[in-house]
C-alpha cells in the first residue's frame, strides 16, 4: 500500500507509518472545533474512504461528481479524515487539502492488477487504515465488504442500461447488470441522485424503498463565478469560437440526442445564423450525426471543438478549468437527452446563468425547475422554435437567466453535502 498526502509538500509514507498516523488522525480530530458536531448528536469522527477510480481519472460526470462531493465534505465537514483509494497516479485532477489523503496499491500484485485491488484487495488496506465508512461513487463497492465491520454507501447515478441496452456493448451491458445489483444489494445504504434513478432501483432491482437516499449532486463552484469579460475574450480567442454559438456538452450518443439538434439546426438555416458548439466524443453514432451534417451542408453550423488541435493539447480544456468561460460566452445550452440519472450540464448551464432548452423527461424537470424551456426531445421542430425564441426574445432569456440563479440555490455544495452527511448520520444512529 502507497499513502500519499494530496495536500502540498508532504511526504509519503510507509505502511507501518501510515497506520500509527490514521490512528492518530482521530486523536487529533477529536481535539478541534468540529462543525459536524453542530450537526448531529450521533455521528463520531470518521475515517471515511471514497473509491476514487474517477475523482482522479474521469472527465465527464462521474468524475465531475466524485471531485465536486469529495472537496465539498473536506470543506464543510473539516474534522473528517478523507481517503481516496486510486488505482493508479494521475495528474489531471489534484486534491489540496490537508483532510485529504490518496491511497494507492504499493506492492505486488496490486500494483499489477489493481483493478482487482479497487475491486476485493482494497479491504485489507481499509482495515489497515481504520476506515469507518466506505462510498461507492459510482455504482461499485468492493466484493464481500459486507462481511467487514465498514459500512457502506453506494451512489447509482443511473441505470440506463437496464432502460436502453442496446446502446451499449452486449458484454458491457452484462458487467454493469451484475455490478450494480451486487453494490444495491449489499451497501448499507444507497444514494440515488435524483428520484428518477431511486424509481429505476425499485423497479428493476427491487431494494427496499427505505434503503435509498435521494441526494442530488452540485457542480464545480466554477461555473458561478462571473468571469471577467478579458478573460472570456481568451478563451474564444484560444478555441477560435464565434461571436455567438449554441452549446452542446456531452458524450454523443444516441441517448443524449445531438442528431435533432442538428436537425433543429437545418430547419433554422434560412433564419438564423448561430452555429452549433459540441463539447464531447463518441462513437458510431457521432458518425451518423457527422454523415447528416455533411450531406445537408452544415459543416460551418457545428463545430466539433473537441476534434480541435487547441481543445486536444490544452490541459485546461481537458480537466474542465476552460468550461465555464465556453458556458459564459455560449447563447444556450440545448441538452434535449432522451434520458438522464441527473444531467449535470443543464446544473452547470444554470449556475453559468445560461438559458437552457431541455426535456420534459426523466430527470431533468428536477434539474432545471421552471427555469429552462422544455422540448419534447423526439421534435426537431420544438427544439428549432426554442433555439429560435431564447435568440429572438432577449426578455424571456433573461428570465431564463434570473428563474435559474434562484433554482441552482436548491443545489448548493452545502447542502448537497449535508444531504450526504446525513446518509452517513444514518448509519451510525440506528
Amino acid at each position: 500500500m502507497l499513502y500519499k498526502s494530496i495536500a502540498p509538500n508532504q511526504k509519503k509514507f510507509t505502511a507501518c507509518r501510515l497506520q500509527l498516523k490514521a490512528c492518530g488522525f482521530r486523536q487529533k480530530a477529536r481535539s478541534s472545533q468540529l462543525k459536524v458536531h453542530r450537526f448531529s448528536s450521533h455521528l463520531q469522527i470518521m475515517n471515511i474512504g471514497f473509491d476514487a477510480k474517477r475523482a482522479f481519472h474521469n472527465q465527464t460526470g462521474l468524475g465531475h461528481y466524485s471531485r465536486t462531493l469529495i472537496h465539498s465534505l473536506a470543506k464543510f465537514y473539516p474534522g473528517f479524515q478523507y481517503f481516496l483509494f486510486n488505482p493508479k497516479s494521475s495528474s489531471l485532477f489534484q486534491f489540496e487539502e490537508e483532510n485529504i489523503h490518496e491511497i494507492l496499491p504499493g506492492h505486488f500484485p496490486a500494483t499489477l492488477f489493481p483493478a482487482v485491488w479497487r475491486g476485493s484487495w482494497v479491504k485489507k488496506d481499509l482495515k489497515n487504515l481504520k476506515i469507518d465508512l466506505y462510498h461507492g461513487l459510482s455504482h461499485e463497492i468492493p466484493i464481500d465488504i459486507q462481511k467487514t465491520n465498514i459500512k457502506s454507501v453506494v451512489t447509482i447515478h443511473d441505470l440506463i442500461h437496464e432502460r436502453y441496452p442496446e446502446q451499449y456493448n452486449p458484454v458491457d451491458v452484462k458487467i454493469y447488470k451484475k455490478k450494480f445489483r451486487y453494490a444495491c444489494q449489499h451497501a448499507d445504504k444507497i444514494i440515488a441522485i435524483s428520484e428518477q434513478t431511486k424509481n429505476d432501483i425499485l423497479e428493476f432491482y427491487k431494494i427496499p424503498a427505505e434503503k435509498i437516499s435521494v441526494t442530488w449532486q452540485s457542480c464545480n463552484p466554477s461555473f458561478g463565478e462571473l468571469l471577467p469579460d478579458a478573460q472570456k475574450k481568451i478563451i474564444r480567442l484560444k478555441y477560435e469560437l464565434p461571436s455567438k454559438f449554441f452549446l452542446y456538452v456531452g458524450s454523443i450518443t444516441e441517448r443524449k440526442n445531438l442528431l435533432n439538434i442538428c436537425k433543429a439546426i437545418f430547419i433554422l438555416r434560412n433564419e438564423a445564423g448561430v452555429p452549433l458548439v459540441v463539447i464531447g466524443d463518441g462513437g458510431k453514432y457521432k458518425q451518423q450525426v457527422k454523415d447528416f451534417i455533411k450531406q445537408n451542408d452544415l459543416d460551418k453550423k457545428v463545430i466539433f471543438l473537441s476534434e480541435r488541435s487547441s481543445a486536444m493539447s490544452s490541459k485546461t480544456f481537458q480537466n474542465g478549468d476552460d468550461l465555464p468561460a465556453i458556458y459564459q460566452l455560449a447563447t444556450a445550452l440545448i441538452y434535449p437527452s432522451f434520458f438522464e440519472g441527473f444531467g449535470i450540464p443543464v446544473l452547470e448551464a444554470l449556475w453559468s446563468r445560461l438559458p437552457v432548452i431541455t426535456s420534459n423527461v426523466s430527470s431533468l424537470p428536477e434539474v432545471g425547475g421552471d427555469a429552462v424551456y422544455y422540448v419534447n426531445p423526439q421534435s426537431a421542430e420544438e427544439i428549432a422554435e426554442g433555439m429560435k425564441k431564447i435568440c429572438n426574445d432577449q426578455q424571456f432569456a433573461e428570465d431564463l437567466r434570473q428563474k435559474g440563479l434562484q433554482q441552482v440555490k436548491k443545489f448548493s455544495l452545502q447542502n448537497c453535502a449535508a444531504a450526504v452527511m446525513k446518509v452517513y448520520e444514518e448509519l451510525f444512529s440506528s
